[in-house]
């Protein structure tokens, strides 16, 4: 039965397609200012199962962008902080919440045991976020990446394209590069924008770490970036 919260989905896209949602299984990497905001629309769509995984925590810096992070929730798991929200929107969803940064081993041991219908990679650093995507290639889980929302103000240039089609973005040009060095030189969904990035706009700190620069960002972008993910999920699911 399709509940009555959805009731706008529902006439928006016909019992059958809203069905299909509401069983399907995704999974969300990443929950900063892309992920978050993706993971609630995945949620908002109906999907009935999904597994959250950040393990970072909430700082007053992430209150420009980020779903998660309000003065109340400063130093909260952002997944946990995440879930709760997600919880509310539909009380029905399966929801699983992993609080760790996945990589090597830990990546194949999710994504083995998960039977996703969908993953969405939000990781921002390089090699997690270069082997997620390899992993899920390899077991056939349909994946959209997330690339560069930082440094970007015009969400007009923001594409919905192949790996190999990328430019202007330095995380695509490592995360391309990286991947062909793994033999993947196309066959990736990503999101990323075309629009040159000021670089006086970003600093090389300590403070990033594990990242190795801070970069300005805008309110909107990253929620852009996350929705343009979450519509990828939602129409190939539904279809």
């Amino acid at each position: 039965m399709i509940p009555y919260w959805m009731s706008r989905t529902q006439l928006m896209l016909g019992d059958e397609k809203v069905e299909k949602l509401m069983n399907k299984n995704v999974l969300v990497v990443g929950l900063g200012g892309v992920g978050g905001i993706c993971a609630e629309m995945i949620a908002r769509s109906g999907v009935g199962r999904m597994t959250i995984i950040d393990a970072d925590t909430v700082d007053l810096s992430n209150a420009n962008r980020q779903i998660p992070a309000l003065h109340s929730t400063a130093g909260k798991l952002k997944a946990e902080v995440l879930a709760e929200r997600l919880k509310d929107i539909n009380p029905s969803l399966e929801l699983t919440v992993l609080t760790e940064y996945i990589r090597d081993s830990r990546t194949i041991e999710i994504l083995d045991a998960g039977q996703f219908d969908y993953a969405v990679d939000c990781i921002d650093t390089l090699s997690p976020k270069v082997h997620f995507i390899k992993a899920c290639r390899e077991r056939k889980i349909p994946i959209v990446s997330s690339l560069g929302a930082g440094g970007k103000v015009d969400p007009s240039q923001v594409k919905v394209t192949d790996i190999s089609k990328t430019y202007e973005c330095n995380l695509a040009k490592y995360v391309r590069k990286k991947l062909r060095g793994l033999g993947i030189h196309k066959g990736i969904t990503v999101v990323f924008s075309a629009e040159k990035v000021d670089q006086s706009r970003v600093i090389e700190t300590e403070k990033a770490y594990p990242k190795k620069s801070v970069i300005g960002t805008i309110s909107y972008m990253p929620a852009i970036f996350g929705c343009t993910a979450a519509s990828v999920v939602i129409r190939n699911l539904m279809d």
